[in-house]
């Protein structure tokens, strides 16, 4: 999987914006001003960042050594994957699903029903 894939994959999300953080060196993609998914690379490797429970964070960062705590994130929460790693596209695309939930259950209700997710 490349970051172009992924960015494609985020962006035909209802509400997706992207945006810059010159900072990181990573391109956000955010839901409203939630964001869900960061794309950036790490040791020279692509990589997202998503947002899980902190219990399937745990998980995954068990049973995949391509899945680790998120730099500058909430590390409970954030975990960084290699794209070019051991991890399924498949389920890398249910992570960007997972966090893109999470997003939406953080906007408001009169928000939610305009995007129709």
């Amino acid at each position: 999987m490349t970051n172009s894939d992924l960015l494609d994959y985020c962006m035909k999300k209802a509400g997706a914006e992207q945006s810059v953080h010159s900072d990181w060196k990573a391109t956000q993609i955010k839901l409203v001003d939630v964001l869900f998914a960061m794309v950036h690379d790490v040791d020279q490797r692509p990589a997202v960042s998503l947002k899980t429970s902190p219990e399937l964070a745990e998980l995954l960062r068990q049973k995949h050594e391509d899945v680790f705590p998120s730099a500058h994130l909430n590390k409970a929460h954030w975990s960084t994957v290699y794209l070019d790693g051991s991890l399924p596209a498949s389920q890398i695309y249910y992570l960007i699903d997972v966090s893109y939930q999470q997003a939406v259950t953080l906007l408001p209700e009169q928000v939610r029903q305009q995007l129709s997710v």
